[in-house]
């Protein structure tokens, strides 16, 4: 059966590829550099690329962009802990996935572009690294990938293993192709036990399911970390420490312009109410500036925090900075849930002590999401009227922040030491893994 699979896939394969071709290209060149590495797709390397990847026994992991990245570094650096001399391959698929894995790379550290899952791509790709292990973070099962490192007998882990309702009835729909395809995988390490049962329905054989948690929750379930405290740039803006303030993090196009909005319906209530915003994406600053701007707002920006007079905003365009201010704020709305699909990660700010209100797009943490609303941990909203009822009486309420926050947090103990459960079962098969 999987023969024929693949040969379907590999017959169709082409004929996709040229369709979509365009829309990645467009893609790519909007985010600049897209010549950079552009071969590495072909499975074809610059000769000390492929002298310091080829044969050389270490573990592959592919992680497709920034969120798998950092699941990934995660792994390796526990890995690393347990064995220190174990070397790796990280792939990616966008060019800030890769910009993130080229920022680890060192002598053991080879970042490089997930190549294409066509069939001569990925046999040449997989006989050239000849991984110990392959390692796929949270979604990423390419036929022809997982085929070929079954071919030379390398185990193929799929760690944080994600299913969203929308992937499980596509699957459901093509449960002859997809069985068989998932069941070329060593092991899936799932993030919750009810998700053992929908695997399994999949078709996919219950000895190869094991529950770990998620690596991404892991950290939000263990004890607080050291944060850097940020109201000392909020008081340089007029904002008194402890002032009420709202945090909109990891916001998409509209949801910024949305929660403005609702904000200024809310100060009529609340006078003292502070925003802060967090664009998903740090190079949308300018865009989102301006249409905050043509609405009346006065604008301050993170990377120019002393604006001439009180703004009525903060525009947060720098990077990797949203733990800390999730860390100053009364409540949370999480992008990509509103006007667009997916959602982002709600454990960050439940991790910071703050309760999380989010629309109904939250299918990439499908899991863990359900668990806050039938704790009561989190609030759902459907659309700026009911995002501004769901603010307001939170920020009405303190005795109801702690008690959502208390109800999420114990929703993510089942994710504690989750990372050292999955290296566990890396190291089982890096055990029966001959080094070459």
């Amino acid at each position: 059966m999987i023969f024929w699979i693949r040969l379907l896939y590999n017959l169709l394969f082409p004929v996709v590829l040229v369709l979509l071709l365009p829309g990645f290209l467009l893609r790519m060149i909007r985010r600049g550099k897209y010549r950079h590495k552009f071969w590495q797709r072909f499975a074809i390397y610059s000769e000390g690329v492929e002298r310091k990847i080829a044969g050389t026994a270490r573990i592959w992991i592919h992680a497709v962009s920034v969120g798998e990245v950092n699941i990934a570094m995660k792994l390796i650096q526990a890995l690393r802990e347990s064995d220190s001399s174990l070397e790796f391959v990280l792939s990616t698929t966008t060019s800030t996935g890769f910009k993130l894995a080229a920022t680890r790379k060192t002598s053991w550290l080879e970042p490089i572009y997930n190549p294409v899952d066509f069939y001569p791509v990925a046999r040449r790709a997989m006989r050239l690294i000849r991984p110990r292990v392959l390692i796929l973070v949270e979604a990423e099962v390419w036929p022809n990938c997982v085929c070929e490192a079954k071919r030379i007998d390398c185990p193929v882990v799929l760690v944080n293993a994600r299913l969203s309702r929308r992937s499980e009835a596509r699957y459901q729909k093509l449960r002859w192709i997809a069985a068989p395809i998932f069941n070329q995988i060593s092991t899936l390490c799932l993030q919750e036990p009810s998700d053992k049962e929908r695997w399994i329905s999949l078709g996919v054989e219950p000895s190869k399911l094991q529950v770990t948690g998620s690596i991404k929750f892991d950290d939000a379930a263990a004890a607080p970390r050291p944060a850097r405290d940020f109201w000392p740039v909020l008081e340089t803006l007029g904002v008194t420490r402890g002032s009420p303030t709202i945090v909109a993090g990891s916001t998409f196009d509209g949801e910024e312009l949305l929660v403005s909005e609702v904000y200024q319906n809310l100060r009529k209530a609340h006078p003292n109410l502070f925003l802060i915003i967090v664009p998903r994406h740090q190079e949308r600053s300018n865009d989102v500036a301006a249409q905050l701007q043509q609405r009346g707002l006065k604008v301050a920006r993170r990377t120019d925090p002393s604006p001439n007079e009180k703004p009525d905003l903060l525009l947060v365009d720098t990077t990797g900075e949203l733990a800390n201010w999730y860390r100053c704020a009364c409540v949370v709305f999480i992008g990509k849930s509103l006007l667009a699909e997916g959602g982002q990660n709600p454990a960050e700010a439940v991790a910071a002590g703050v309760p999380v209100v989010f629309g109904p797009n939250m299918q990439n943490f499908a899991s863990l999401v359900s668990s806050f609303l039938k704790a009561e941990g989190a609030m759902e909203v459907r659309d700026a009227e009911s995002l501004e009822s769901a603010l307001d009486e939170l920020l009405r309420s303190p005795e109801l922040r702690q008690s959502m926050v208390h109800s999420a947090a114990a929703c993510l103990e089942i994710h504690r030491s989750a990372t050292h459960r999955t290296v566990q079962i890396i190291q089982g098969f890096l055990q029966a893994t001959p080094r070459f």
